[in-house]
This record gives structure tokens, C-alpha cells and sequence, in this order.
């Protein structure tokens, strides 16, 4: 059994025993996807909305252009694309109080490129803990498909 770290702007795969794990999601998202009936799972870690207009540069670093990438690897890991179900933590707003402008709104952003890419995707999303003001630290477990967050000054739990 091995621990995978996942870091910022980076995307892995699994099978059980192994367990995936990011740490410090402020503004970032990770989103993870995982077959239940295989025990294979993916997480990615992103930190921008958006592929678009960043062609060329890390697709692990984008929220849209991340989840196809994950789906294409755990397909060929073993998953089945049909099977796969997402739930997604981080987007927390880290930039100060004010919530106008739209550049220090890039945690709400990501979780909501995230919910959209899983969506126009037909992946269903079976729980989501975004937003609020404090960073987490998440790990997949891939035998189950539970998702522990651990939040600064809030604990842990799990989804």
C-alpha cells in the first residue's frame, strides 16, 4: 500500500490498496473521480478555471482539461467511463475579505469550472465541500471511494 501524493497542478491514478492525497487546497480545487466496482481512482489538483487561452502549458494546472485527462488515464488504468463518479473540495476564498473583484474570486471559479466540466461530462458528482476561507488537505481512499478533508481550524470528515 502507497500513499501517491498529488501535488499542486498535478494529476494521478490508482488502484486499491494505494490511497491518493493533495495537500493545501486553498483557492485550488481537487476533484477526484473513482470506480467503484474496479477500486481504481483518480485525483487531480488545479489551480486555474480554464485550458482555454493557455494552450501549450500544464493540462493538470486547468480544471476543464485536468478531468478529461484524469477520465483518459483511469479508463486506461481499468475504469469504466460510465461507472465513474466525482466529488470535489477546495475553492476556498484566500484573498482577503473583499468578494468584488472577480480575480480574488478564482477559488469560486474553479469550483464552479469544476461542477461544469463534471456535468457537461454526464459524471455525477456525489459530494462537494467548496468554498469558505480556509485551506484543506484531502485523501481518497480507493477501496471505498471515501474522501477525508481536513480543514484548518475545522477538523476533519469525511464525504
Amino acid at each position: 500500500m502507497a500513499v501517491i501524493v498529488v501535488g499542486m497542478a498535478d494529476l494521478k491514478v490508482a488502484k486499491h490498496p494505494d490511497t491518493l492525497t493533495t495537500l493545501g487546497l486553498g483557492s485550488c480545487v481537487g476533484i477526484t473521480l473513482f470506480d467503484r466496482a474496479k477500486h481504481i481512482g483518480g485525483m487531480a489538483h488545479c489551480m486555474l478555471p480554464t485550458y482555454k487561452g493557455f494552450e501549450g502549458q500544464n493540462i493538470a494546472k486547468f480544471v476543464d482539461s485536468a478531468v478529461i485527462e484524469l477520465i483518459n488515464q483511469l479508463v486506461r488504468l481499468g475504469a469504466t467511463r460510465n461507472a465513474l463518479v466525482a466529488k470535489i473540495a477546495g475553492g476556498a476564498h484566500m484573498f482577503g475579505r473583499s468578494q468584488n473583484s472577480d480575480m480574488l474570486k478564482i477559488g469560486e471559479r474553479n469550483a464552479a469550472a469544476g461542477l461544469a466540466i463534471l456535468r457537461q461530462l454526464s459524471i455525477p458528482v456525489q459530494a462537494n465541500d467548496t468554498g469558505g476561507s480556509h485551506g484543506r488537505t484531502i485523501e481518497l481512499n480507493i477501496e471505498t471511494g471515501a474522501l477525508k478533508i481536513k480543514t484548518v481550524g475545522a477538523g476533519e470528515k469525511f464525504i
